[in-house]
């Protein structure tokens, strides 16, 4: 994070307090640590039981406290914020409590699980101007998908016209929780994975809705846990663009990170591929972009690139504004993904 950024928030008064309510997925170690590096407060936390990250959450954040009640946090006048990365089917209810006490909140994709959960958080979000925001952290936290969007922005491959992603993932059995393997708790996967490139097929196409003409889940390679979906695929269309979405559980030992996430947008004057993770070519780093115009083809290494949704999302919190991610984009992705759940065909050894 850009010292600057700090600066121009810190400039325009105190920094927010937030509290973290959850810690079951991993992806609290970012939604706190990137808090934490624009100088804002976390007044504690609280989780259920002893979830796997917890450990490595102490270990990183060894001088925040532990509650013994999260009522002690909702009901804490100073916290503005309230983190989440509960178990995914618990994180809409932690979020509407939150918003009853007044509090805007951010939680780890998928915000919720169900259709029911989402309109009861949009009708909790009207009644109290609160700001939920879910973290799609396949754009937020990754440079190349910032850089893209700079360029397509710029016109560099004319009108955008598909998005095909592709977001692999590595099972790793032995961490995880119960939870994990049953799809009422964790959504089923395209609630789950597949949100995020849902998220940056409305993002690069420019769409405000679409329809899901396919989708399909499947148990291909655990029989043995029939509740868990390791395959899924989508298909969207917009007025805008064309969508193709494929996700997994299948990333073998041998790649040296946890998936080989990747995107290409195509549009009408060229097009883009984004690495995300890792470069099988052998590049060193994460976040690669590749870019074919008319003109060049061309390597980006995009690791210097700002992500400034956590930037945007604090003054969102103290100004009452909208500039990390639209409400009406962040319902509409949850939408999408719970449909395209709801709709999907079950193929394999699924319960």
């Amino acid at each position: 994070m850009a010292a600057g950024s700090i600066v121009d928030i810190a400039e325009r008064g105190p920094m927010l307090k937030f509290a973290a309510i959850g810690l079951d997925h991993r992806h609290i170690y970012e939604q706190v640590g990137r808090l934490l590096e624009l100088g804002c407060t976390c007044v504690g936390y609280w989780t259920d039981g002893q979830p796997q990250p917890l450990k490595g959450f102490v270990e990183r954040f060894p001088e925040l406290a532990a509650v013994d009640d999260p009522r002690r946090l909702l009901d804490d006048p100073e916290v503005q914020l309230v983190v989440t990365a509960a178990v995914p089917q618990d994180r809409a209810g932690i979020a509407i409590e939150a918003m009853r006490r007044g509090k805007d909140v951010m939680t780890d994709k998928p915000g919720c699980t169900t259709l029911e959960q989402l309109e009861a958080i949009k009708a909790t979000v009207a009644e109290t101007g609160r700001i939920w925001s879910v973290n799609y952290s396949e754009r937020f936290e990754v440079p190349a998908v910032e850089k893209a969007a700079e360029l397509i922005a710029a016109g560099h491959i004319g009108r955008v016209v598909q998005t095909l992603g592709m977001g692999p993932h590595r099972l790793n059995r032995h961490l995880r929780p119960d939870w994990f393997f049953d799809s009422q708790a964790y959504g089923g996967i395209l609630t789950d994975i597949a949100s995020h490139q849902i998220d940056q097929f409305l993002l690069f196409t420019g769409s405000t809705d679409a329809e899901v003409v396919s989708a399909s889940v499947a148990n291909y390679a655990n029989p043995e846990n029939p509740g868990l979906e390791d395959f899924g695929e989508l298909v969207l269309r917009s007025a805008s663009g064309h969508g193709y979405i494929r996700v997994d559980w299948y990333t073998p030992d041998g790649l040296p990170t946890w998936g080989d996430g990747r995107l290409t947008v195509l549009g009408t004057e060229g097009y883009i591929e984004l690495r995300k993770y890792v470069d099988i070519a052998g590049r060193p780093g994460p976040s690669h972009l590749f870019v074919v115009d008319g003109g060049k083809v061309e390597h980006i290494d995009c690791a210097a690139q700002p992500l400034p949704y956590y930037r945007r999302l604090v003054a969102d919190v103290r100004d009452r504004t909208d500039t990390a991610m639209s409400q009406a984009h962040c319902f509409k992705v949850m939408e999408l993904a719970l449909r395209a759940q709801a709709a999907a065909v079950r193929l394999g050894n699924l319960a």
